[in-house]
C-alpha cells in the first residue's frame, strides 16, 4: 500500500521525462508481470507476498538501470524491456539449487549418525516420494516442528481402531492441519513408537528467493539467459 504507489509516481515520473517512447513499454511490462504473477499465485505456485513483491518490482523497476549498474555477464534482452521476469527466473534458480544443499545436508547426517534415512514402514515405501522427501527435508526433533510454525512435518502417523501406528510420507505438506500432524507425531514419539527425528521441511518464502535473484541480477545478470547464450553457438 505504501510501496507500490511511490514507486509508480517515482519511475512514471523518470520515463515520462526521460524516456517517453518507453512509456507503453512500461505498462505493458506492469500488465504483464501482474498477469504472471496472478497466474503464478492461483496456480499455488508461491504465496500472495510473492506475488505483490513482483508487482512492485516491475513498477519501480521495469527496466534494468543500465545507467547506474553492469552486471558480470551484460544485459540480457528480457532485463532491458521485462525485468521482473529476469529476477524471478533467477529466484527459481536459487530455490532449486536448495535441493542440493538439502540432500548434501542428508548425506552428511546420515554419514554422521549411522541411522537410516528411512526407517520402518518407510524402508520399502515410494522411491519417487523418498526422493521428494530428500531434496525438501531433513530430519529435525518433534519440538522444532512445535516451537516454529514455518517448519512443515514431511510425514504423517495415525493409529488404526487396534493402536497399531501407521506412517506415511508427505511430499507436498499444507498449512491445513499441520497443528494437527505434529500433535499426532509428538504422541507418537512419547510413546516411542517413532525416534525423535522427523522430516520437516524449513518451508522457506520465496521472498528470500526473489530478493537473492534481484541481487544475482544486478550484478551478475539473468542465468538462464547466460547459458543459454553460452549454449546457443555450441549447437
Amino acid at each position: 500500500m505504501v510501496f507500490a504507489p511511490l514507486a509508480f509516481v517515482l519511475t512514471f515520473a523518470e520515463v515520462y521525462v526521460y524516456q517517453l517512447a518507453q512509456l507503453p513499454l512500461y505498462g505493458v511490462c506492469f500488465g504483464f508481470t501482474a498477469l504472471f504473477a496472478i497466474v503464478i499465485f492461483y496456480a499455488g505456485g508461491f504465496g500472495g507476498a510473492d506475488a505483490k513483491a513482483l508487482m512492485c518490482l516491475a513498477l519501480v523497476l521495469p527496466f534494468f538501470p543500465i545507467g547506474l549498474l553492469a552486471p558480470l555477464y551484460g544485459v540480457s534482452p528480457i532485463q532491458q524491456t521485462l525485468f521482473p521476469l529476469s529476477i524471478f527466473s533467477n529466484s527459481v534458480l536459487l530455490a532449486a539449487l536448495m535441493t542440493l544443499v538439502m540432500l548434501g545436508y542428508n548425506v552428511v547426517w546420515r554419514a554422521r549418525t549411522g541411522r537410516k534415512l528411512f526407517e520402518g514402514q518407510y524402508e520399502n515405501g515410494s522411491v519417487g516420494r523418498k526422493i521428494l522427501v530428500l531434496i525438501t527435508g531433513y530430519k529435525a526433533p518433534v519440538q522444532k516442528l512445535k516451537d516454529k510454525w514455518h517448519v512443515y512435518p514431511l510425514e504423517d502417523a495415525n493409529e488404526d481402531s487396534e493402536n497399531n501406528l501407521k506412517r506415511k510420507l508427505v511430499a507436498l505438506p499444507k498449512d491445513e492441519g499441520r497443528d494437527a500432524v505434529v500433535q499426532r507425531l509428538n504422541k507418537a514419539v512419547k510413546d516411542g513408537k517413532v525416534q525423535d527425528g522427523i522430516w520437516a521441511s524449513p518451508g522457506l518464502p520465496f521472498l528470500i528467493f526473489i530478493t537473492a535473484g534481484l541481487v544475482l541480477a544486478l550484478f551478475v545478470g539473468d542465468i538462464v539467459w547466460i547459458f543459454i547464450s553460452r549454449l546457443l553457438p555450441l549447437v
